[in-house]
């Protein structure tokens, strides 16, 4: 981490909110989930699939807890209202999974009832590695259950054996991404072309194995490598799909689209979009360097 980048990350709590707030406007989808809907409606117009997010995590409190599942319930009941072509992404630890692991199973499982009963996917989310492996058990619990799928991030070092298990037990379908997490070097890659080896390792480990998988990147070398990994196992469109992040780099999105491939567009909102925000800066040191330095006129 440069200096620069140091400085930038300390500095983020003295950032007024409204600085962040459009600093975000392209990548969050606003506050209510009518902006998220509208977005994803935008997205379906341009032949584009959504996967949406409620922001929040890491709650400690039954009632935080309680009131992330109700938005999932008025999200699921919008989205089918709606008629869009989407499916939702949830993160454990805004449904309890700090506070009591069976607590955090009865919210999954109200969240899971109600988007079976629209034929709905959900995609649980990976977060980090302290909860990796609970995170995975109540996959595995889930998916004999309802349609659901996995996030694994290419970066730990374990996702080459946790796939292997999980495609053994039946049939997978995963979300694949680098991942955020600040981890130790003793359990996650570092090096930026290591990781890079290790995503298409995992990548064709899963095709080779019949999962479905979101390929989750805004690498344009991954995109390209995937393609040709694509046309090496001969897999048709309805086998994977690309993935990316609300607002970033539309024109390789476009170019993936314009290609004949599915594209799925993940589209966070709410209102706890402030601390998302942060966490992710603080998280990705270089990028928040970047921004500031596009604030400023340096880049």
């Amino acid at each position: 981490m440069s200096l620069f980048d140091r400085i930038v990350v300390a500095s983020i709590p003295m950032i007024p909110k409204f600085v962040v707030g459009k600093v975000a406007a392209p990548y969050v989808a606003g506050e209510s989930l009518e902006d998220g809907l509208r977005t994803a409606r935008a997205l379906n117009s341009k032949g584009i699939m959504a996967t949406m997010d409620v922001l929040g995590e890491f709650v400690h409190e039954k009632d935080k807890a309680e009131a992330s599942v109700k938005q999932y319930l008025d999200l699921i009941a919008g989205i089918a209202r709606d008629k869009l072509d989407a499916n939702i992404s949830v993160k454990l630890t805004a449904m309890g999974l700090d506070i009591d692991p069976q607590y955090v199973r009865q919210n999954v499982r109200k969240i899971m009832s109600a988007a079976s009963g629209h034929g709905m996917f959900v995609r649980i989310d990976m977060e980090d590695s302290p909860r990796t492996d609970e995170t995975i058990r109540i996959y595995r619990e889930m998916r004999q259950e309802s349609r659901c799928g996995l996030v694994v991030q290419a970066y730990l070092k374990r996702t080459s054996d946790d796939v292997r298990k999980l495609c053994e037990e039946g049939p997978s379908n995963f979300r694949l991404c680098k991942g955020i997490y600040v981890e130790p070097e003793a359990i996650a890659y570092k090096g930026k072309q290591e990781i890079r080896d290790n995503f298409m390792l995992l990548l064709d480990q899963m095709f080779t194995a019949g999962a479905y998988v979101g390929i989750a990147t805004h690498d344009e070398y991954l995109t390209k490598a995937a393609e040709e990994l694509i046309k090496k196992h001969k897999l048709t469109r309805d086998k994977y799909e690309f993935q990316m992040l609300l607002g970033v780099k539309p024109d390789l999105r476009d170019a993936l689209v314009s290609r004949g491939h599915r594209l799925r567009v993940y589209v966070p909102f709410g209102e706890s979009w402030y601390g998302y925000c942060t966490r992710r800066l603080k998280e990705n040191p270089a990028i928040a360097g970047y921004v500031a330095k596009a604030m400023i006129g340096l880049n």
